[in-house]
């Protein structure tokens, strides 16, 4: 989890390629309409169903073929839902009728909520098949962190059986009707279809399946909360105040937090023994960054200059990013794991890229931070 632009694809997608060559079959599964995730994995596209990552991928990127197997895919909500309709219908006559209601059309892809809560169902629908010893799921940038987890308790009370039947009864609909008669109008002037007919044609075609999905979303919650999975929170130095909210809101919840990971952190270029001495040699006398370079010190000292000059600025960077992190810290300070993944120069983008990242992301000895 994390907000928006801060490296929860290409994360996800870097644990899931470590998974794998630890020899476990994973599946990282994304809902972020950018398609990242493809690019990160150096794949053509992904689709709804889960789609491996050929030895010839990770060959193309130079990397030994993992022990494991590597899957993804790309959540499609509409076609998810499609799919429980038709999976969990009595007959075909009742899905077909589920899947031209216009309600139904509106609450599986337009309602706020839709998405997030089909995500979990995909989630659920993956973990019970048995097939994957991990499951990575990049949850959709929010600034309030449990949109997403309250999604499908949201998205219950559209399909709510008992709720639906009360509001279309006799006098609850002439109650409505008396008292509400301008949100219908505007209701069927923006979506063009009778609202009240729809929703009772709805009801008629899904009766039996709510008591079906009810408990699905209480075993999402179930497994959400258990002791086999983790919510690893992603973050850049800029955005440890939003990161730790979320925190917050996740042990208020109880839901079981791994830690934090830190995205594009510059780290402090001097902090070897002897290192700041030698700087500030160099920066006394900038001609000799270019010792050993074979170039004209002459010709070359405005350039040592500009360099002198950017490792300075670089090192202004590193000060603040060490100080935003001491600040995560001292806010969760319970948090049982931080790691730092150093500040690439060149976007993330294949294969190759991703097994660099997880050099910060698995070593052991990674600087200052704790061991998982």
């Amino acid at each position: 989890m994390g907000s928006g632009g801060v490296g929860k694809t290409t994360l996800s997608a870097a644990i899931a390629l470590k998974a794998a060559a630890l020899g476990h079959t994973v599946c990282v599964l994304t809902i972020d309409p950018a398609r990242r995730l493809a690019d990160a994995m150096g794949v053509a596209g992904l689709t709804n169903v889960a789609a491996r990552v050929e030895r010839e991928g990770f060959e193309a990127a130079g990397l030994p073929v993992p022990a494991g197997q590597l899957w993804a895919l790309m959540l499609d909500a509409k076609r998810t839902w499609d799919d429980l309709v038709t999976r969990y219908a009595a007959d075909e006559a009742q899905a077909e009728r589920i899947l031209n209601n216009r309600y139904y059309q509106q609450i599986s892809s337009a309602v706020a909520g839709s998405q997030e809560f089909m995500a979990m169902e995909k989630l659920y629908e993956l973990h019970v098949s048995g097939k994957y010893d991990l499951l990575v799921l990049d949850t959709p940038p929010t600034r309030h962190a449990l949109d997403f987890l309250d999604a499908p308790k949201k998205m219950m009370g559209f399909m709510d059986e008992e709720v639906l039947r009360a509001f279309l009864t006799p006098g609850a609909l002439g109650l409505f009707q008396k008292s509400s008669a301008w949100m219908l109008g505007a209701l069927q002037t923006l979506t063009g279809f009778e609202v009240l007919q729809d929703i009772s044609g709805f009801v008629q075609s899904f009766s039996g399946m709510h008591a079906g999905f009810r408990d699905r979303a209480s075993r999402v919650a179930a497994l959400l909360r258990g002791n086999e999975s983790a919510f690893l929170l992603v973050s850049t130095p800029g955005t440890v105040d939003e990161a730790a909210y979320f925190y917050r809101r996740l042990v208020e919840y109880r839901m079981p937090v791994g830690g934090f990971i830190l995205n594009r952190v510059h780290r402090d270029a001097l902090g070897e023994p002897g290192a700041e001495k030698e700087w500030e040699a160099m920066r006394r006398e900038p001609a000799r960054i270019l010792e050993g370079l074979e170039l004209d010190v002459p010709a070359h000292a405005e350039l040592a200059v500009r360099v002198a000059e950017n490792l300075d600025r670089y090192e202004v960077l590193a000060r603040r990013d060490t100080a935003q992190i001491d600040r995560l810290e001292r806010a969760c300070p319970v948090a049982r794991l931080r790691r730092t993944i150093a500040a690439f120069d060149v976007d993330v983008h294949d294969l190759a890229a991703l097994d660099k990242i997880n050099r910060d992301l698995f070593l052991p000895d990674n600087s200052s931070q704790e061991t998982p």
